[in-house]
């Protein structure tokens, strides 16, 4: 999978646990997918129709009522949904739960799959703004999905940044993808 459609994706913070939840089995209806994801209506509506934007999901034409529509994966989603499934699990727990929802824990995860400097990660994740890798590079080391080495040899020292325990886990779930 591309970075740049892992960047969009991960833009709302219900969209791989929907995709998870449709990989599962749940029904592509509303009430079982908020159910499943346990998700605000208003978030979980903008994911929905995030995921749709990005081509992942479409309505099911002949299904449901329109007022209440069943949704189905497209076969992008399809693989997509997969990917999820196994990012989603490897989360498993609700303060894990609550990080793989922020908008650039899995990237990061996925661009530190080996040993990276702050700019080479900025490098890879455009848009992110320094501010907003910062904070994400100290959350990610705070639950043990990142460690940080300072190159003390080099001047001035540099800290380097690489997945480790389940932050490995999700970022290969991706890397042997794309």
């Amino acid at each position: 999978m591309d970075i740049e459609i892992l960047v969009k994706l991960t833009a709302r913070a219900w969209a791989l646990n929907i995709l998870a939840c449709l990989d599962a089995g749940t029904p592509g209806r509303q009430a079982p997918l908020l159910a499943a994801t346990g998700a605000s209506r208003t978030a979980f509506a903008q994911s929905l129709s995030h995921l749709i934007e990005l081509k992942l999901l479409e309505r099911n034409p002949g299904h449901g009522h329109p007022l209440r529509p069943e949704f189905r994966l497209t076969p992008e989603g399809i693989r997509i949904a997969a990917i999820a499934g196994r990012i989603v699990g490897a989360g498993s727990r609700d303060e894990d739960a609550a990080l793989l929802r922020r908008t650039w824990t899995v990237p990061i995860l996925v661009a530190c799959q080996r040993p990276r400097y702050f700019g080479e990660i900025r490098a890879d994740l455009s848009p992110i703004t320094d501010r907003a890798l910062s904070l994400s590079l100290k959350q990610l080391q705070a639950h043990r999905w990142l460690d940080r080495h300072t190159d003390t040899e080099q001047h001035p020292p540099r800290p380097r940044y690489h997945a480790a325990n389940a932050g490995q886990v999700i970022g290969r779930a991706l890397a042997a993808v794309g």
